[in-house]
């Protein structure tokens, strides 16, 4: 048994949902590609396939075998691209998503220097905080914070951020309830950011590394995480907002960090892209200079 051939096989028939149209898709038989699936089975002595006459389904394992299974294919697809394009310029356009602020703050003027360097790749990006289908609306990547979101996606870790929990000295100075630990929260004015999964829900971990979890009660609610900001240090509540945005005011002095004792887990800063796409050498070559240029990150 071509276990490679095998592992692609049954990957297309996931990713297909049908041997006949992975069959199409690798060129072969139907027999062939149902008899390399088979092999495969047995030769990992598991059930990957669910079969009846009308669907396949995957088994637990089949699901974790697959998702294993398209790393592996999207890392050969890329290892094999790098070598194919050394010798290529990146060229092109290059369409990007990502966060609003993040991106103005951070990916824009990575992005100049990036075209000064490669003055042959065009960029046209879209700045969204909602969760965007790569490849659905034919995105080449994304810069994303937190969870990746689909399945089938290559990413590569950038760096991490942190929420900080923070008010401006005018609010805390009107403000007769104490603001110790987290419970404390639900006495005060909180800024809700709306475009997460939990906008009212609140993390932190204390210095003694337990977690607390505290639903916090909105006084106002926000989709964009900037303008949530310039009102929290215009004395209108307290904010919990990640450390990329908030850093320049409290370096300023028009925030000021509270609750001291605990921090927000931290969450990963990761470029995204298709792994059913063979990477071209304007997005490999992107990744490279984003991940050189965030490391160390000037948040």
């Amino acid at each position: 048994m071509d276990r490679f051939q095998a592992l692609q096989a049954f990957v297309r028939v996931v990713e297909l949902g049908s041997f006949a149209r992975a069959a199409e898709r690798l060129g072969v038989s139907t027999s062939a590609v149902s008899r390399q699936v088979s092999e495969l089975e047995s030769h990992l002595n598991v059930r990957l396939l669910q079969r009846t006459t009308r669907r396949l389904s995957l088994t637990d394992t089949g699901q974790s075998f697959y998702e294993r299974g398209v790393q592996l294919l999207a890392d050969l697809d890329e290892a094999e691209s790098s070598v194919r394009a050394a010798a290529v310029l990146p060229q092109g356009t290059l369409r990007l998503t990502c966060g609003v602020t993040f991106g103005i703050r951070h990916v824009a003027p990575a992005i100049a220097d990036f075209v000064a360097q490669y003055p042959k790749v065009q960029v046209d990006v879209d700045l969204s905080d909602r969760a965007v289908d790569l490849v659905e609306e034919g995105f080449d990547l994304a810069i994303r914070i937190g969870a990746i979101g689909q399945q089938g996606l290559v990413s590569r870790r950038l760096g991490s951020t942190r929420l900080v929990c923070c008010a401006a000295p005018s609010y805390l100075a009107r403000q007769a309830a104490p603001l110790r630990v987290p419970a404390d929260l639900a006495a005060h004015e909180c800024l809700s950011y709306t475009q997460v999964a939990l906008p009212n829900t609140w993390r932190f971990i204390g210095a003694d590394g337990a977690q607390h979890e505290h639903r916090v009660p909105p006084r106002h609610r926000f989709n964009n995480g900037r303008m949530l900001v310039e009102l929290a240090a215009a004395g209108l509540g307290i904010a919990n907002e990640p450390d990329f945005i908030v850093d320049p005011e409290i370096r300023a002095g028009r925030l000021v960090r509270v609750l001291e004792g605990f921090v927000a887990p931290a969450a990963n800063i990761a470029a995204v892209y298709p792994s059913r796409r063979l990477l071209s050498t304007k997005v490999r070559t992107f990744v490279d200079f984003i991940a050189r240029r965030f490391e160390s990150a000037p948040w």
